[in-house]
């Protein structure tokens, strides 16, 4: 990376093979990584450690990610910080991503359409981006 500091994402995933493989792929690619196996606790973690942008799912044990997006945007940084939704389901489909993804700093990604290199990608683009 360009800059001298490391960029920190927070994976919030409770599928284990997932979770390894976007924690693996993003230290390869000279991240700081944070990871969390549901929403309370990747909560808890995001409000501490202030990453740089935090990686979502949606379907997880304890607090689900749309809550715990919720929660995260009650905090007066966790308003701005972007978020990268992981999901089977399409905007198309969910009412709740569609209006998340038009009213704050988030974007979606539908899982089974994406590649770890393209999830890499959207993460560089929406850290160079206006939220960043």
């Amino acid at each position: 990376m360009a800059e001298n500091t490391k960029k920190t994402i927070l994976i919030i995933e409770d599928e284990l093979l997932q979770l390894k493989s976007l924690a693996d792929e993003f230290t390869d690619e000279g991240f700081q990584v944070l990871k969390a196996q549901n929403g309370e606790a990747g909560l808890a973690l995001a409000l501490r450690e202030h990453p740089d942008i935090i990686l979502l799912d949606i379907v997880m044990p304890v607090m689900d990610g749309m809550t715990m997006l919720k929660k995260l945007r009650e905090n007066v940084w966790g308003k701005g910080v972007p978020v990268i939704l992981l999901t089977n389901l399409s905007a198309d489909n969910d009412q709740r991503i569609k209006d998340i993804t038009t009213t704050e700093p988030a974007y979606y990604l539908v899982k089974s359409n994406w590649a770890l290199r393209d999830v890499v990608e959207k993460v560089r683009e929406r850290l160079s981006g206006p939220h960043s």
